[in-house]
């Protein structure tokens, strides 16, 4: 396990710097599903859209430098991307991938998670700033609002069902913050393992889920509190964790094995393993960002390195086709 984390680190640093293929293979299949999903293609600079009942992509743009995460608005008809390398939040169309807007969040800001809320508010992490952002009336009169951290790399975020609180992992600082959106009380921090990285909080918003890649670990935690509730050990170096919207299984991504670690939610307990590629291919592929498809069935994973998004049907684990990830596809989003 050490060997290989040794391994990967240098690639992962590399990659920035590695060529990108011209052509991502497409393996021939009908999955009949319809819908499109959005690629962030990291190290070209671009966005993409790919067609999922013909697998092929339709368009691709132009974004801004080192595109990271991405969430589709709630009407489905826009796009948000955090430039991780720039400053700002960008919107584009989903039908056309024209960009509509670009939001300045202020110096050294590096935006990374995203999450476009049902309220139609966008929230964003600036990195850079150790903060969090609210953009309120993202497509019209837009105002932002700044939430401090105070942690370093405070890199993923998930937002409550009422939009009164948002959390972060923060890589650098070993923690989970806590960040009151509404009376603005001091933001509390608890640390959750080595590494965090993947946070996902739970349909009902009663329990926070963390991935920590440097521990092979999910946490289970109060939302409020930040108390452990439960440890899962997982697989190795889980970057990413995803709840179904269904709210019963949660998978993480895990880097250096290429798979995915299913827990069952309910019982807080690893059930099964989805290999998507396998331990030897993993840091070729560099598996990272993880998404499901609205009705829960299928789960797509990035696979940056390989410039693919592997579709998986989550009942058999099953590796559908792999759909084109350009550019080095690390963000993703989906509408259907």
């Amino acid at each position: 396990m050490v060997r290989t984390r040794f391994a990967l680190v240098p690639a992962l640093l590399a990659a920035a710097c590695a060529p990108i293929s011209e052509q991502a293979p497409v393996a021939a299949s009908d999955p009949q599903v319809s819908g499109a999903l959005f690629v962030a293609g990291k190290f070209g600079n671009t966005l993409a859209k790919v067609d999922l009942a013909s697998g092929e992509e339709v368009v691709r743009v132009d974004s801004c430098a080192n595109p990271h995460e991405l969430a589709t608005s709630p009407d489905g008809k826009f796009v948000a991307l955090a430039c991780y390398g720039g400053t700002s939040v960008d919107i584009f169309r989903t039908d056309t991938l024209a960009r509509v807007k670009s939001i300045e969040l202020g110096e050294n800001a590096r935006p990374h998670g995203i999450v476009w809320h049902a309220n139609g508010d966008l929230y964003s992490t600036a990195e850079g700033r150790q903060s969090v952002f609210v953009i309120r009336d993202p497509l019209g009169e837009t105002r932002t609002y700044e939430y401090a951290t105070g942690k370093r790399g405070s890199h993923m975020i998930a937002v409550s069902p009422d939009a009164m609180h948002a959390w972060t992992t923060d890589l650098g600082s070993r923690t989970v913050t806590r960040v009151d959106l509404v009376t603005r009380r001091s933001p509390q921090s608890a640390a959750v393992g080595e590494e965090p990285e993947g946070i996902a909080l739970s349909p009902d918003g009663e329990t926070l889920w963390v991935s920590a890649r440097g521990s092979d670990m999910a946490y289970a935690l109060d939302p409020q509190s930040l108390e452990r509730i439960k440890d899962v050990p997982v697989g190795d170096f889980p970057l990413r964790i995803a709840i179904r919207p269904q709210g019963d299984y949660a998978v993480t991504s895990d880097l250096a094995d290429g798979a995915l670690s299913v827990i069952d939610l309910a019982t807080g307990a690893k059930t099964r393993t989805i290999a998507v590629s396998s331990r030897e291919e993993a840091e070729a592929k560099t598996q990272v960002t993880i998404l499901w498809s609205p009705d829960g069935e299928r789960i797509y994973v990035a696979e940056t390195m390989a410039n693919t998004i592997a579709e998986v049907d989550f009942t058999s684990g099953d590796v559908l086709r792999r759909l084109p990830g350009e550019g080095g596809g690390d963000g993703i989003a989906i509408i259907e």
